[in-house]
């Protein structure tokens, strides 16, 4: 019987880039949980009056890169809100990365396009960050 190869999440990080030459990218503190980009290809209908065996036909349309998303740690007014809350009110395209445990990383450009934060009374305060990814990302 092999041995498993799954990893755990535990390491991760996401980093937001200077938009320097060559770019650095500096990583949020206390990321939870994170979702990377999922890509999602359009399907079109292509369907005419002789298709074979009374069967719609399709083709593969464009890809939409998707959303990355994740849950940290909301502490108001410190560093990474501060970076966050100005990439909301600017809505600045920015190069983000995920590194997974491994060093693998996937870097895209995207806008930060939700910040939702969440205060319980007797709980730590949290916040859910959205991106928009504006092309598809790359994996080194």
């Amino acid at each position: 019987m092999a041995i498993s190869t799954a990893a755990i999440g535990f390491g991760a990080t996401f980093g937001v880039g200077d938009g320097a030459s060559p770019e650095v990218f500096t990583a949020l503190a206390e990321v939870m949980d994170l979702s990377p980009p999922s890509d999602q290809v359009d399907i079109i209908e292509v369907t005419h009056m002789l298709s074979p065996n009374r069967t719609k036909e399709f083709i593969a349309g464009l890809t939409d890169p998707g959303e990355c998303s994740f849950d940290i740690h909301f502490l108001p007014g410190a560093g990474d809100d501060t970076v966050l809350q100005a990439k909301r009110q600017t809505a600045t395209l920015t190069n983000y990365q995920i590194t997974f445990p491994g060093d693998t990383t996937w870097t895209w450009a995207g806008i930060l396009t939700g910040y939702e934060a969440t205060v319980p009374v007797n709980d730590r305060m949290t916040a859910t960050v959205t991106f928009k990814l504006t092309s598809s990302y790359t994996v080194a």
